[in-house]
C-alpha cells in the first residue's frame, strides 16, 4: 500500500506536484527508496522542513501545533534514517532537507543496518542514477555537474594555473571537523551482489557539518586531518579517483570520494551513458609518444576506459581512426550508450600494439623494462616485471620466449634478447640485500590455501600476499617449487634461483608447510574447520604417461617425469647401459641430457614427429644435439623388449602421420618399416597427467577427461565456489608463465569471492592484448644492429655438469641489446572520454604522460544551476539542428 504523506515528502526534496506529469510516482526510485523507512508520521514531519534552511525542532512545534518533544522525535528519525539533515547551531539541533544526489540517497545507502535489511534502498540510488542519466546527456556545460572530478593533487603541480578549487589539500585545509564512512555506490553495488573488487570500507571524507552528521548518526567515525590525508593518498595508491558534491558554489564542498569507474554511479555517466562533461574536471590527460613505451599500466588503471595501447612506429599506409560523435551536438539515445561498460572495457586499440607484450602470456610491460634497464633502472625494471611475474629470475631462464618469437625486430634482422635483459635485472635481486618487496595494498583478515608450491600457486600466493591475505600454501612434497624444483634439471633452472624467489613471498608473510598432502594428511574439510576461506589448486600435472606397451611394466622403464624427479631429489638412479628416452617435447629434451650426464653409453631420443615437427623448442633441440643426444625423427615405439625381465630394446615402426587432416592425434604407422633400438633403459616422455589423489573427495568439483578440472575461463572458480584452480590442472601441461598468468588472474577473483557482493567479473579489465599489423610497417630506415649473444659453449663442456653455465650479460650487453628495441608502442588517449582524474599520470614511471588544463570551469550553487542548465540545452538544441542541416546539405551536393 502507497504510503501518501511519504509520497509527498518525496515530491517534496524532489520539488515536483504529486499528481502532475513531472510528479513522483509510487513505481519512482525517489519514493522506493523512503518507502521501507519513513513512516506516514516522520514525513508529515518531513513536509514542514525547508531546502537547505535550517529549522529547529521549536520552530517546526509551532507550525504544526504539536509538542516540541512528539516532533524533535520525529526529526530525529529522519536524520537517522538519511531523510533529513541535522546539525547543531548555537547549542541547538537544526533540520533540513536537500537534493537527492549528492545528498539524501548517499546518506540512506549508509545506513548500514537499513540497507542490509532494506536492499531496496540500494536499488532504489541505483535505479535513481538510470532514470536521471539519460536525461542529462549534453545538457550540463563542464564544472556543473552534481559530482566533479578532482584531480589527484601531486599530477597538477607543475599547471601554472591550477586553482586553489582543484586541490584536495585545500579542502582539507578549509575543513575543521572530518569524518570517514563506508562508499554509498559500492555498498549498493554490495547488496545487489555486483561489487567490481573495490571495497567500500572507509572511503568517503565528509567535512564540517557533513561530518557532524556523520558522526551523529552513526554513519562514520571521527578521524583527524592527517588521517584525512592519509586516507586519500592510500586511495591513491590503490588506483582510485577522487570527486566532490559539486553544488555548495565555487571552491566548497561537503565531502570527498576516493572513487572508481567500475561502481561509482557518478563515474558511470561518463563511462555509461558517454557524458563525461558532466563530471569532468578541468584537466585531460596528453601523451608523450616519444617518451611512452606501452607498459600499459596507464590503461589497466583509467577508470573510464580513455586510455588504450596501441602504436608509434611508423605504417605503411595511415592507421585510420573513426571521427567519434559527442552528445554535445548529437540526439543521444541508448545506441550511443555503452551499457556494458563494466564488462567490456578494452586495453588496445582497434590496429593493435606492441607484439610482445600481446603474446606474452601474462602481458608484461616488456617495451618498459626494456626502456627502465636501458636507463640503469634495475630496481625499477624489476618492479615493473613483477607487476605481472613474481619470478622473473625463474622464467629468464626456462621461458618460452613468446615475445621473441613475435618481435617487431626480427621483420629486421634477429629479435631482441628479451629473456636475456630480464634475466639480467632479475639476477641482482637473487642476492638478499637487493631483494624487492613489495608495499601490501592493504590488510585482510580472510584466510586463503593455496594447493601446491608450483609456479602458479606462488604466483597467486604473491598477489594475495600483496593485497594483505594471510595465506599458507600446502606442498605434498619436502621440497618447494613444484615441478620447477622436481621436473626442471639443475643445468637449466637452478634451486638456489628457485628459494630465493620464494623467500620474496615469505618476506611478505606467506607460510609455506611441506610434506602435507591435502586429501591424505588433511582435506578439504578440515580446511574449511580451521578458517580457510577459499582454495587455489596449483597442482600440476606431476605424474607420466604410459604407452600401454607390451613389456612396459617392470624394471628398466620409467616415465621421464619419475626420472627427472629422482634426479633432483637426489635419489639413485641406475642408468647403466643404453638410454632410449621416448618422446619429442621439451621434457623429453630434458630428460635426454639428463641421462646424458649420468649415462655411460649412448642416450637414443626417438619420436613420432619429423624434426620440423617436434613439440619442443628449436634452441633446446640444438642443445641437446650439441651433448650428442641421438635424435631420431619419424619412428613409434610398438613393445619394449625383454630378455629373462632385463630391457634389452625397444622395436619401432616407421611413422607416416601424426595427425590427421583436422590437426587431431592420429598417427599412421608403416608395419612394414621396423627396427630395434638396443636399450638398458628406456623412459617415456610421452605426455604428463594430473593427479588428483583424494584432494577432490566430497567436492562438487568436476573434471574432464584427460583429468583437469573443469573451471570458468575468466575467473578460474570451479563448480565448488571456494574452490579456484590454474595452472597444468587446468590446462594440461603448459609452460610456468602460463600458470604464473593465471596465478595472478585467480588471487584477482578470490579477493572478490571472499567479500560479500562481490562479483567475480564486473569491473574486470577484458585483458585482449593484440598485436599490431606487422605486414603493414615501415621499417625501411631502421638500421641493422647484431644480437648481443652469451659466450656459446660446446656440448662436450655442458653436459659434464648439473650447473647453469649459460651465464648473463654484461651490463655493456645490456646497454647494447637494450637499444634494439624498436619501441613499437604508446598510449592513445580519447580526450572526449577522459575525465581529467590524474590517476594514469601517477601510475607512469616514464613521465609520459601528464595532465593538462582543457578547460576554466568553476561549480554553481545548485539554486543558480537551473538557468545555466536551460540555457545550456537550448543552446544544444541549435547545434544539433545546425549539424543535421549541414548532412542534409552535403547529401544534396553528392546527389547533384
Amino acid at each position: 500500500m502507497v504510503k501518501e504523506r511519504v509520497l509527498d515528502y518525496a515530491n517534496k526534496i524532489s520539488r515536483t506536484k504529486k499528481g502532475k506529469a513531472e510528479g513522483i510516482t509510487p513505481d519512482r526510485p525517489e519514493y522506493k527508496i523512503l518507502a521501507p523507512v519513513v513512516t506516514e508520521e516522520m514525513a508529515e514531519v518531513g513536509m514542514m522542513l525547508a531546502f537547505r534552511e535550517p529549522q529547529n525542532a521549536m520552530d517546526i512545534a509551532k507550525k504544526m501545533g504539536r509538542s516540541k518533544e512528539e516532533v524533535e522525535k520525529q526529526l530525529w528519525e529522519l536524520a537517522l534514517c538519511g531523510a533529513a539533515f541535522v546539525s547543531e547551531m548555537d547549542g541547538v539541533d537544526h533540520y533540513w532537507h536537500d537534493i537527492w544526489v549528492p545528498g539524501h540517497m548517499e546518506m540512506m545507502a549508509n545506513h548500514k543496518e537499513n540497507v542490509a535489511k532494506y536492499p531496496e534502498i540500494a536499488m532504489a540510488f541505483d535505479e535513481y542514477g538510470k532514470v536521471r542519466g539519460p536525461k542529462a546527456a549534453g545538457i550540463f556545460p563542464v564544472g556543473t555537474g552534481p559530482m566533479r572530478v578532482i584531480p589527484i593533487e601531486e599530477t597538477i603541480q607543475g599547471e601554472t594555473r591550477k586553482a586553489s578549487y582543484e586541490e584536495v589539500s585545500q579542502y582539507l585545509k578549509d575543513s575543521h571537523r572530518f569524518s570517514v564512512s563506508d562508499c554509498s555506490c559500492r555498498t549498493s553495488r554490495e547488496v545487489m551482489g555486483e561489487g567490481c573488487g573495490h571495497l567500500k570500507e572507509d572511503m568517503c571524507i565528509q567535512l564540517d557539518h557533513a561530518a557532524e552528521y556523520y558522526i551523529r548518526t552513526g554513519r562514520g567515525r571521527e578521524i583527524t586531518r592527517e588521517e584525512a590525508f592519509e586516507i586519500i593518498h592510500q586511495a591513491e595508491e590503490n588506483g582510485l579517483m577522487h570527486s566532490i558534491p559539486n553544488l555548495d558554489g565555487p571552491g566548497k564542498t561537503h565531502a570527498i570520494c576516493n572513487c572508481c569507474g567500475c561502481s561509482c554511479f557518478a563515474m558511470r555517466i561518463a563511462a555509461m551513458y558517454r557524458n563525461p562533461d558532466m563530471v569532468r574536471s578541468n584537466y585531460v590527460s596528453k601523451v608523450d609518444e616519444d617518451k611512452c613505451v606501452a607498459c600499459g599500466e596507464c590503461v589497466e588503471n583509467c577508470p573510464t576506459n580513455a586510455l588504450r595501447l596501441g602504436q608509434k612506429i611508423c605504417t605503411k599506409t595511415p592507421i585510420h581512426r573513426e571521427e567519434a560523435e559527442l552528445p554535445y551536438d548529437t540526439e543521444w539515445g541508448p545506441e550511443k550508450w555503452n551499457i556494458d561498460y563494466r564488462q567490456n572495457q578494452q586495453v588496445v586499440v582497434d590496429s593493435g600494439t606492441s607484439p610482445c607484450k600481446a603474446e606474452c602470456p601474462a602481458h608484461i610491460g616488456i617495451q618498459g623494462y626494456i626502456k627502465l634497464a636501458a636507463e640503469g633502472k634495475y630496481m625499477e625494471a624489476l618492479e615493473l616485471i613483477k607487476e605481472e611475474n613474481p619470478l622473473p629470475a625463474v622464467c629468464g631462464r626456462i621461458c618460452p620466449k613468446n615475445c621473441e618469437s613475435a618481435c617487431t625486430r626480427s621483420d629486421l634482422d634477429d629479435p631482441i634478447a628479451i629473456d636475456d635483459i630480464k634475466k639480467f635485472i632479475a639476477e641482482k635481486e637473487l642476492q638478499e640485500e637487493n631483494r624487492f618487496i613489495p608495499k601490501k595494498k592493504g590488510r585482510h583478515s580472510e584466510k586463503i590455501a593455496v594447493i601446491g608450491s608450483g609456479p602458479g600457486g606462488l604466483s597467486c600466493a604473491y598477489y594475495l600476499a600483496i593485497q594483505g591475505y594471510p595465506v599458507t600454501i600446502f606442498e605434498k612434497e619436502k621440497e618447494l617449487g613444484g615441478m620447477l624444483t622436481l621436473g626442471i634439471p639443475n643445468y637449466r633452472l637452478e634451486k638456489e634461483v628457485i628459494l630465493s624467489e620464494i623467500e620474496v613471498l615469505k618476506a611478505l608473510g606467506v607460510e609455506f608447510q611441506t610434506g602435507v598432502e591435502i586429501g591424505r594428511d588433511k582435506t578439504l574439510k578440515d580446511l574449511r574447520e580451521a578458517g580457510y576461506q577459499a582454495f587455489y589448486l596449483a597442482i600440476g600435472a606431476q605424474k607420466g604417461q604410459l604407452l600401454g606397451l607390451e613389456g612396459e611394466k617392470g624394471e628398466g622403464v620409467m616415465t621421464g617425469v619419475e626420472f627427472l624427479k629422482k634426479v633432483n631429489l637426489e635419489e639413485a638412479v641406475d642408468v647403466q647401459g643404453p638410454v632410449v628416452v621416448i618422446g619429442g617435447g621439451n621434457v623429453a629434451i630434458d630428460v635426454s641430457r639428463t641421462a646424458v650426464r649420468l649415462a655411460e653409453h649412448e642416450v637414443t631420443m626417438v619420436c613420432l614427429e619429423t624434426e620440423e615437427e617436434m613439440p619442443a623448442l628449436e634452441e633446446e633441440i640444438h642443445e641437446a644435439k650439441e651433448e650428442e643426444v641421438l635424435i631420431q625423427n619419424g619412428w613409434g615405439p610398438t613393445r619394449i623388449l625383454r630378455h629373462e625381465g632385463k630391457v634389452t630394446g625397444v622395436e619401432f615402426a616407421r611413422c607416416l602421420q601424426v595427425t590427421d587432416e583436422e590437426g587431431r592425434f592420429r598417427p599412421v604407422f608403416d608395419e612394414t618399416q621396423k627396427k630395434i633400438i638396443k636399450a638398458n633403459h628406456v623412459f617415456l616422455s610421452v605426455g604428463q597427467k594430473i593427479e588428483w589423489g583424494s584432494l577432490l573427495d566430497g567436492s562438487d568439483v568436476k573434471r574432464n577427461g584427460n583429468e583437469t578440472a573443469k573451471a570458468d575461463g575468466i575467473t578460474f572458480q570451479t563448480d565448488e565456489p571456494d574452490i579456484f584452480v590454474g595452472g597444468d590442472a587446468l590446462t594440461g601441461p603448459k609452460f610456468a608463465i602460463d600458470a604464473i598468468a593465471q596465478g595472478k588472474e585467480g588471487a584477482i577473483s578470490i579477493h572478490r569471492f571472499v567479500h560479500k557482493g562481490q562479483s567475480l567479473t564486473l569491473g574486470r579489465r577484458n585483458r585482449d592484448y593484440r598485436p599490431l599489423d606487422k605486414d603493414n610497417l615501415d621499417l625501411a630506415g631502421y638500421d641493422q644492429l647484431p644480437r648481443q649473444r652469451m659466450n656459446v659453449l660446446k656440448g662436450k663442456e655442458t653436459k659434464k655438469t648439473f650447473k647453469d653455465l649459460r651465464g648473463i650479460f654484461t651490463e655493456e650487453q645490456l646497454k647494447k641489446e637494450t637499444e634494439r628495441c624498436l619501441d613499437c608502442g604508446a598510449t592513445e588517449v580519447d580526450e572526449f572520454m577522459c575525465v581529467g582524474c590524474g590517476s594514469c599520470v601517477t601510475k607512469c614511471k616514464f613521465d609520459a604522460i601528464s595532465l593538462q588544463r582543457k578547460y576554466d570551469k568553476t561549480s554553481v550553487e545548485f539554486e543558480k544551476l537551473k538557468p545555466i542548465v536551460v540555457k545550456y540545452a537550448l543552446q544544444r538544441k541549435l547545434r544539433i539542428k545546425k549539424k543535421e542541416m549541414k548532412k542534409r546539405f552535403k547529401k544534396m551536393i553528392r546527389n547533384a
